[in-house]
Order: C-alpha cells, then sequence, then structure tokens
C-alpha cells in the first residue's frame, strides 16, 4: 500500500478530473485514513439566482471529494467510476466558500461506498448529504 497524503490529493485534483469539473477550484484542506475535506471556494460562475451556488456544482464537489477519499482510504489512487450518488440539498449555499467532509464506509475489493457532508465555510448545519457507490476499476484485483 503506497501513500495517499494531501501533496498526492492535491496532484490528483489537477490530474485526474475532467477538465471542467478542475474549473470548479477545489482544493485539499485535509486526508485521513478514512476520508478527506475538500474546499471549494465561492465564485459567481457557481451561482444561479442571488448568489446560491448551484446543485450541479454541489453534486460535482461531492463526487470529486469522495474520489479523493476512496484514494486516501485505499493508499492511492486508481480508476473508479461513479456507480450511483444520491444527494439531498437542505439548505442553500450563499456567497460562502462551500466545504465537504467526504468518508468512506466501506471499502471493497470491486465497491467503494461513502457519505459526504457540505456545509459553507461560515456554517456548521449542512447543505447538502450525499450518499455515493463507485467501481473500482483496480487491475488484477
Amino acid at each position: 500500500m503506497t501513500t495517499f497524503d494531501k501533496t498526492a490529493a492535491e496532484a490528483l485534483l489537477t490530474s485526474a478530473p475532467a477538465l471542467w469539473v478542475q474549473d470548479l477550484d477545489l482544493s485539499v484542506e485535509s486526508v485521513s485514513a478514512d476520508g478527506a475535506v475538500l474546499r471549494m471556494r465561492f465564485s459567481e460562475k457557481l451561482c444561479r439566482d442571488n448568489g446560491v451556488v448551484c446543485g450541479q456544482a454541489l453534486m460535482s464537489f461531492a463526487d470529486t471529494a469522495m474520489v479523493i477519499a476512496v484514494a486516501s482510504a485505499a493508499g492511492g489512487y486508481f480508476p473508479m467510476t461513479t456507480v450511483d450518488q444520491t444527494i439531498h440539498f437542505m439548505r442553500p449555499a450563499m456567497r460562502a466558500d462551500v466545504l465537504a467532509e467526504a468518508r468512506v464506509v466501506r471499502l471493497g475489493k470491486t465497491m467503494a461506498y461513502g457519505s459526504v457532508s457540505i456545509r459553507t465555510d461560515n456554517d456548521a448545519r449542512p447543505v447538502a448529504m450525499a450518499q455515493t457507490a463507485y467501481a473500482l476499476l483496480r487491475e488484477g484485483k
């Protein structure tokens, strides 16, 4: 097992996601043995009416945070694909950076399951919660 630290996570953000996901301007706050915390900086380009960060940006943010969390839990990145993501929006994220705390619930040989809690930087109350599932495309495993 390799070491997957904050530096590796930051490098992954510039290489694995699609270019339009890289335009979300994400950064890694921290990684742990079972997860990661990422930041999405506020930008008007991510908003719909009245400075509300759009759901599409939040869903992409949750998905990307979970990929980093799975890589951290596995000790390194390997290809994976989203099988399912269910998200519940609880309140608007308005004119603030957004944090995603992604935790791996189960890491198996062929599947990973996780949970992501999204909140604004200035408020501990959740903006959204996502449940995720990924097919792991590890060669030879």
